[in-house]
């Protein structure tokens, strides 16, 4: 009896965990990640692509889309090198105010090895901005960023 209490004691408290860390993430509500794009497909193609649910991949409770088995092969083997920076959120937002932003999948900027994303809706494309004084404003998003995920 006690074991079975204290597994679900650990699985409500990494459940937890994971929400917890979610709540830093751009997901939709089925935690799907930059909207179903493909992650791998802005690195290898330097282009958004729309992912297949059919290639979809759970990662720590984050579910990612790819274009191909290929695509998902490759992320599987280094998750890291491909997820979004910042969340998923708009990366002249975080740098600007630390707001936390939605984005347009197929406004994006890859920066030192990381992909960004950016807001472009309503005549207003932040990446414009952002390209304008990148330095500073990805030093600010850094700084911010650093301070959201150390909890």
């Amino acid at each position: 009896m006690k074991s079975i209490f204290l597994y679900t004691l650990i699985s409500f408290l990494f459940q937890g965990i994971l929400m917890a860390q979610n709540t830093n993430l751009n997901l939709d509500k089925s935690n799907k990640a930059i909207e179903g794009y493909d992650p791998v497909a802005y690195f290898t193609e330097n282009k958004a692509i729309k992912g297949d649910k059919e290639f979809a991949l759970n990662h720590h409770g984050v579910i990612y889309w790819f274009k191909n088995l290929e695509n998902k092969n490759t992320f599987k083997k280094d998750p890291s090198k491909f997820q979004v920076a910042y969340g998923g959120w708009c990366a002249y937002a975080i740098g600007e105010s630390g707001d936390k932003v939605k984005i347009d999948p197929k406004t994006f900027k890859l920066v030192d090895g990381k992909l960004l994303l950016f807001y472009n809706f309503y005549f207003n494309n932040t990446l414009t901005k952002w390209n304008e004084n990148e330095s500073m404003l990805k030093t600010k998003a850094d700084e911010y960023w650093k301070k959201t995920m150390d909890f």
